[in-house]
């Protein structure tokens, strides 16, 4: 059965998940700088910690647990009414967060200037939202460019030419549709050293820039930079099977991946691009990026390959030498797809970006097929294992997001056939990507 066929047959259906009832997505700061205690907050672009309504037996929260500002951990947990929600979860905190000494930095580099780019299509109010929260920024020099991918109305240009002119923001357009082709268009606009990119569905924390492009300056080897990406709202079941499968955490500890010192506990390295980070939340030095010239137009969101622009950047880089760096302090707010159709879309992608962006390693770079084909057989034990379906009433704690990346919360059977469906089709996605691109090149006259 096709996946037009399957979604169709499914749509509006969602599998028995009554139990994955909403969430109150939080900030709790353990130590509060005025002397408090533990103090509790609404996240940046989230809704008020009082909207959501308690479900009989108190209110559920998803905590990010912060000590001093620094990003620790999250907790899980339920309140009572009349019990003070900071309190309660600090003591759970306490309970199941190690806090990690903070790692002795080197002396700090200066703060490279940066270009944030922001590819969108016809979303003028969720680009609004994501660009007061980049103009909130507390880095030192910085512009932004909206990259208006394959426009059909001037929304988005009449958005960013009214309400912000003036203000450090530019508005380009790319005409060939495709998240990866926006993309290139940004980074041929960019006038900065180090490109920085989030997406239109994002709220950034305040200090995300700063501690995004930090690094860079810290060290000059360094060609990629990526951040922590965390739910804004956890209200709807599709929100949180996406969360609970593992959402687009990278955990809460920093981390260099160089290929000059392959990680132990990680055997399919280099090509485990996704625990390296997601493209909402990335940076590069302009440099590498456009040496190994930018990414493939025939990946991403908007093409046939339906993703994996971001991961085969990653992994291009890599096998060119460069060393990645994650930083957890570099926070962006996601807002997650709240129906089961778009989630049902959004796990085919998943599977059909993965192979897509392996297709394209080897066309761009034939010479990573040897090492990918010695990784193949603990590849497919890893698709095997990632995409195993995973009952609700097995999940843990009435099936909420725990541990990114454990695979032990639920995921329905239906997102799982869909996954690896999408495994399969990704080759195809890329080469009928990669020819509609040239039938686009083609001059009108010899179409």
């Amino acid at each position: 059965m096709s996946y037009r066929k399957e979604r169709a047959r499914t749509a509006g259906r969602s599998p028995d998940i009554g139990r994955l009832a909403g969430l109150t997505v939080a900030e709790l700061e353990l130590d509060a700088a005025d002397g408090t205690g533990p103090r509790i907050l609404p996240v940046p672009g989230g809704p008020p910690l009082e909207t959501a309504p308690p479900d009989g037996d108190g209110r559920r929260f998803f905590a990010l647990v912060r000590l001093r500002g620094r990003p620790v951990g999250t907790v899980v947990g339920r309140v009572r009414e009349g019990d003070d929600p900071a309190s309660v979860l600090a003591r759970q905190a306490a309970d199941e967060i190690v806090v990690p000494d903070a790692p002795e930095r080197p002396p700090a580099g200066e703060i490279p200037r940066a270009t944030v780019v922001v590819a969108t299509r016809e979303r003028p109010a969720q680009l609004a939202r994501a660009l007061d929260s980049l103009l909130a920024q507390d880095h030192p020099d910085f512009e932004i460019v909206v990259v208006d991918n394959a426009p059909v109305t001037g929304s988005t240009r009449e958005l960013v030419t009214s309400a912000y002119a003036g203000r450090g923001v530019r508005h380009v357009v790319e005409p060939v549709p495709g998240l990866a082709s926006a993309h290139n268009r940004g980074v041929a606009a960019a006038t900065s050293e180090v490109l920085a990119f989030t997406d239109d569905d994002v709220v950034a924390d305040p200090h995300w820039l700063t501690a995004l492009t930090r690094p860079f300056g810290d060290d000059p080897r360094t060609a990629c930079v990526t951040g922590l990406i965390l739910p804004a709202r956890l209200t709807t079941p599709a929100q949180i099977l996406l969360e609970s499968h593992g959402g687009f955490a990278k955990g809460f500890t920093a981390r260099d991946h160089d290929p000059a010192h392959p990680p132990p506990d990680e055997p399919l390295f280099p090509f485990t691009a996704g625990r390296f980070g997601s493209g909402a939340n990335m940076a590069f030095r302009a440099g590498p990026l456009r040496a190994i010239g930018g990414f493939d137009p025939a990946t991403g969101t908007g093409t046939p390959a339906g993703g994996g622009d971001d991961l085969y950047a990653f992994v291009r880089l890599l096998a060119e030498g460069y060393p990645l760096h994650y930083t957890p302090e570099a926070i962006v707010w996601h807002h997650h797809r709240e129906r089961w159709g778009d989630l049902c879309a959004q796990a085919y992608g998943y599977g059909v970006g993965l192979t897509a962006c392996l297709t394209a390693l080897l066309v761009r770079r034939p010479a990573l097929l040897p090492p990918l084909l010695a990784r193949l057989p603990q590849g497919l034990a890893h698709a095997r294992t990632m995409t195993a379906p995973r009952a609700t009433d097995t999940s843990g704690p009435g099936g909420v997001p725990g541990a990114h990346g454990t695979y032990t919360y639920p995921w329905p059977r239906h997102l799982s056939r869909l996954e690896r469906r999408g495994l399969l089709y990704g080759p195809l996605g890329y080469v009928r990507a990669r020819l509609a691109l040239r039938r686009a090149a083609r001059p009108r006259a010899e179409r």
